[in-house]
């Protein structure tokens, strides 16, 4: 058992929509990641998402809706629901997902990453 200090842990990358684990509950990864621009769409057939914002703000695009989420907020996005995050500014989300989703879901995009960092 450990304090994880999320600030000192952002401090330690730079790279944009690029997940680091910080912990693990379960089955599924505890991630800091840090978001600027637009991701791709994509889902997660079988999961659902966690997104808590520690710093900044994002947008959660649906194929039906846009829902901006502010610092201190956190969004679940079912599982089989189409999403694509989008940040104007950098923003810095913590993320829970299985440890077995697929970044992208499975859609090929330079950004997809087969395995994650541990900070």
């Amino acid at each position: 058992m450990k304090v994880i200090n999320l600030k000192e842990k952002m401090s330690l990358f730079t790279e944009q929509w690029s997940p680091k684990i910080i912990a693990m509950l379960d089955h599924n990864h505890i991630y800091l990641s840090k978001l600027k621009g637009d991701f791709i769409w994509h889902s997660h057939a079988d999961q659902d998402e966690m997104f808590l914002v520690v710093e900044g703000r994002f947008r959660m695009d649906f194929r039906d809706q846009q829902l901006w989420v502010e610092q201190g907020e956190m969004i679940i996005v079912p599982k089989g629901v189409e999403h694509k995050p989008f940040s104007a500014d950098e923003c810095c989300v913590l993320v829970v997902e299985n440890a077995s989703a697929e970044h992208t879901g499975g859609v090929d995009d330079p950004r997809t990453k087969v395995s994650h960092d541990w900070i």
